[in-house]
């Protein structure tokens, strides 16, 4: 994709930043000692980490070569934390089942679109 396309304009961006809003409002329904260190704040960081990753890329493919791709990675890999804390969390009563099944299936989708996205691209 074109630098001056906008990373707003591509899927995986769009996926991830609609997730991580909806990853935070539900995580401020967590008890009081999750909130700040413990598995709401954890939850946050890892599924804004997915889109910060995908901007920063984004940002940085016109400067270094493959830098688009490896942060990419860095998504996918953010993906799979989120994931984890989500189990965390329905596991420990703070999400319940069919909101996390629903998360867990939205985030497994997002890593196969960023690895087949990942592979697509132009080396």
């Amino acid at each position: 994709m074109k630098y001056q396309d906008g990373v707003e304009n591509l899927f995986v961006y769009q996926i991830s930043y609609k997730l991580m809003i909806e990853i935070h409002k539900e995580s401020l329904k967590f008890p009081k000692i999750e909130q700040y260190g413990g598995i709401a704040d954890q939850l946050r960081r890892s599924s804004k980490s997915i889109t910060a990753n995908i901007v920063e890329g984004f940002g940085k493919q016109h400067f270094f070569k493959g830098e688009f791709q490896r942060m990419l990675v860095y998504s996918i890999g953010s993906c799979d934390e989120t994931i984890l804390w989500i189990k965390t969390a329905r596991d420990l009563g703070y999400m319940d089942k069919i909101t996390s099944d629903r998360y867990l299936n939205e985030y497994q989708i997002l890593v196969k679109k960023l690895s087949t996205f990942t592979k697509n691209m132009k080396r």
